[in-house]
């Protein structure tokens, strides 16, 4: 098959998405097909490259202001009166069988789907971001642009969607159900070996942590995963365990967790390390008690796997349903931290305390606790090599009944 990979976001640039669709696209490339990613430029990223297998071009884009609307989050467009003749002279000439989008809200999406709906391509569309904010007026804004702009833009093209856990599942029901074409079910992928044999003496050394417990905290923070409760927690953990340290990795979009942290007087205890290297996250996660960030209710996303991945405890406010194959057990593959109540999946700081807490009382027991199931699970479900599949069959079946 010819397939064409499109993402706004695609390394060098960091984050969960980038580096899902680069993984999928490469491995792609290695079935055998021909592979044409299309992505916004990015820094210093070349126009275009060849690397993987794969013929990666970026459509120079320019950068949405940061703004709390926005969650600070660097967003970048390729909105031009050229970028829309750049990507059709590239579709025309590659002549895909099949289209991978990945993000409902990016320009490149709405690009690719015109063009695949002029010339009936089917699209298959991975949505990794629901269009959500615990800010009230900020939603209304968001299911406003989802009612007024994302959804008459994807009924021109009707894709596929890509669920990969069940508040995907409800929030396209609740949005998309009547603009696509179906739905098929894939979770998240990663690459456990990439994870694993990290140096847990390198971390230390490199910030002077000693013995100290660390509560490392993974990925971007945005309003979805503020940290807040983590904050609101450290005053208890703090008074049983003072030689307790936060290792946040990941750009700060969102700073309230900062601000929160200093009037309660545990500002001390947080070192915030903005995004690092790939290859620098083994070394980190090694020397962690545990991985905790997924506390607003907002699912289990690559980050939070990545740590499972390696075996080692990962606190979160989960729903025991949240991957639609299985259940999650609290204590078997990762420590559930409760909600506030039933209709509000927010982890409540008090019991993420409790929670926290027994696991620093033995991180070795609380590790070897989990680590076996914690690593079979990912092993089972969740690696690269078998969410690729899953793709590759569905966008066989979609490219086989073209018209």
């Amino acid at each position: 098959m010819r397939i064409v990979v499109v993402n706004n976001f695609f390394p060098p640039r960091p984050g969960g998405s980038a580096h899902l669709a680069d993984h999928l696209a490469k491995k792609y490339a290695q079935a055998g097909h021909e592979v044409l990613v299309l992505t916004a430029g990015y820094q210093g990223a070349p126009a275009e490259e060849s690397r993987d297998g794969l013929r990666i071009v970026r459509v120079p884009a320019w950068t949405l202001p940061k703004t709390r609307f926005a969650a600070n989050f660097d967003i970048a467009f390729t909105v031009s009166p050229t970028a829309k003749r750049t990507v059709y002279d590239l579709l025309d000439g590659f002549r895909p069988d099949v289209i991978h989008q990945h993000g409902q809200f990016f320009d490149l999406t709405w690009i690719s789907g015109a063009w695949a709906r002029k010339h009936t391509v089917p699209t298959l569309l991975s949505i990794h971001t629901r269009l959500y904010s615990p800010n009230a007026l900020n939603n209304f804004i968001y299911r406003m642009g989802d009612a007024l702009l994302v959804n008459p833009l994807m009924k021109l093209h009707r894709p596929k969607l890509v669920v990969m856990d069940v508040l995907m599942d409800n929030y396209i029901h609740s949005r998309y159900r009547r603009s696509i074409s179906g739905k098929t079910y894939i979770p998240v992928g990663i690459d456990p070996n990439a994870l694993r044999g990290g140096n847990a003496t390198v971390a230390r050394e490199r910030h002077k942590l000693g013995d100290r417990h660390i509560l490392l905290s993974l990925g971007h923070v945005i309003p979805q995963r503020s940290r807040v409760a983590l904050v609101e927690a450290l005053p208890t953990v703090l008074e049983r365990y003072p030689d307790t340290a936060v290792v946040v990795i990941g750009r700060v979009y969102h700073d309230e967790f900062l601000h929160r942290a200093k009037a309660l007087g545990v500002d001390h205890a947080i070192l915030a390390l903005g995004p690092l290297p790939q290859g620098d996250i083994p070394d980190y996660l090694a020397a962690a008690d545990l991985e905790v960030h997924e506390l607003e209710g907002q699912g289990f996303g690559t980050a939070s796997l990545e740590a499972l991945a390696v075996g080692i405890p990962v606190v979160a406010a989960i729903r025991p349903d949240n991957f639609v194959e299985f259940e999650v057990v609290d204590g078997r593959e990762l420590f559930v931290a409760p909600f506030y109540g039933p209709l509000d999946e927010r982890a409540d700081p008090e019991a993420l305390a409790r929670t926290i807490m027994k696991v620093l009382a033995d991180p070795a027991a609380a590790r070897a606790q989990v680590a076996g199931n914690a690593r079979g699970l990912i092993d089972e479900h969740f690696t690269i090599e078998k969410v690729a599949e899953k793709h590759l069959q569905v966008l066989g079946d979609m490219a086989a009944g073209r018209p």
